[in-house]
């Protein structure tokens, strides 16, 4: 059975000003997601899994239909807030619950091995290669990976951005620490944690949230939801982040996480100045016909 790939898709891009998801970067009007399943697919991926909110699933679903190469699979789950493991949503809760229930709204649509990624960053092609890798050899339930990217490779010029900064010994991650407010300053990079300046390694591995797991994880995430709502103080404001669950299941002993490092240059489009440095680096790739057009 063929690795599936889980694109996260619900976030709307508050700091971007819009939604950044379908915003188009490319000289034909692709989106950064279109490079993402250009890569996915010649790494192997033949089933794509979109996690979306459900006010644009007519709009999201039509734009990736158009473009839609015929031997892929695509498979559209909306990332509910009433999805939630023995636990009554709050009735003022607006905010999406996270990164990690957004995975945990993908269990049923999902079979065997699956990787994980987000919808709004450019990864380049040899991460997918790395990750569909890695999962079509065979592992253990508990075994993982994570593709990790060097902390300088990852920010951007116009603020600052949340990365998880990985501890990693003998190929395999310890620790991932969720840092917030990373930018470079005076040549060198700081985080801010609580309203403390922290100094940061640029050679720090962090995560990009590219994630390798087996199905068979959705049981302990499950419980682990379960005991992540029932121990909250604010319930209409507190989210469950994937690298924190993925932190707990190492402390737990019950993952190992190989790291799968990449030299990648992430591109994003965090802020709207991003966009423009974005367009000038996806015009040089199609001037060098490492993609064609994909729309």
């Amino acid at each position: 059975m063929q690795p599936s790939l889980v694109v996260l898709a619900a976030g709307m891009g508050s700091r971007f000003g819009g939604l950044k998801q379908i915003t188009p970067v490319g000289p034909h009007g692709e989106i950064i997601l279109d490079y993402s399943i250009c890569d996915a697919r010649l790494a192997g991926f033949r089933k794509i899994v979109f996690v979306i909110k459900e006010e644009i699933e007519d709009q999201f679903r039509e734009l990736m239909e158009a473009c839609r190469p015929d031997d892929m699979e695509y498979a559209y789950v909306c990332q509910r807030h009433d999805d939630l493991p023995g636990y009554v949503c709050p009735p003022d809760r607006r905010k999406p619950w996270g990164t990690g229930h957004a995975v945990y709204a993908a269990r049923d649509a999902v079979d065997g091995a699956f990787g994980v990624i987000g919808a709004d960053d450019f990864f380049g092609r040899r991460t997918f290669f790395k990750l569909y890798e890695f999962l079509s050899a065979p592992h253990l339930p508990e075994e993982m990976c994570m593709v990790g990217f060097r902390l300088a490779n990852t920010l951007t010029e116009n603020g600052s951005v949340s990365r998880g900064v990985c501890t990693v010994e003998n190929g395999f991650l310890h620790s991932v620490t969720e840092r917030t407010k990373i930018a470079r300053e005076g040549g060198a990079v700081f985080c801010n944690e609580g309203g403390r300046r922290l100094p940061l390694e640029e050679n720090a591995v962090v995560s990009m949230n590219v994630w390798g797991f087996h199905k068979q994880m959705f049981c302990e995430m499950e419980r682990d939801l379960r005991e992540f709502l029932s121990g909250m103080k604010d319930p209409s404001a507190e989210e469950y982040f994937l690298p924190s669950f993925v932190d707990r299941m190492i402390r737990a002993g019950k993952a190992s996480v190989r790291v799968l490092r990449t030299p990648s240059k992430w591109r994003g489009v965090t802020y709207q100045e991003d966009r423009e440095a974005m367009e000038r680096s996806i015009r040089r790739l199609h001037a060098r016909r490492v993609y064609g057009a994909l729309r």
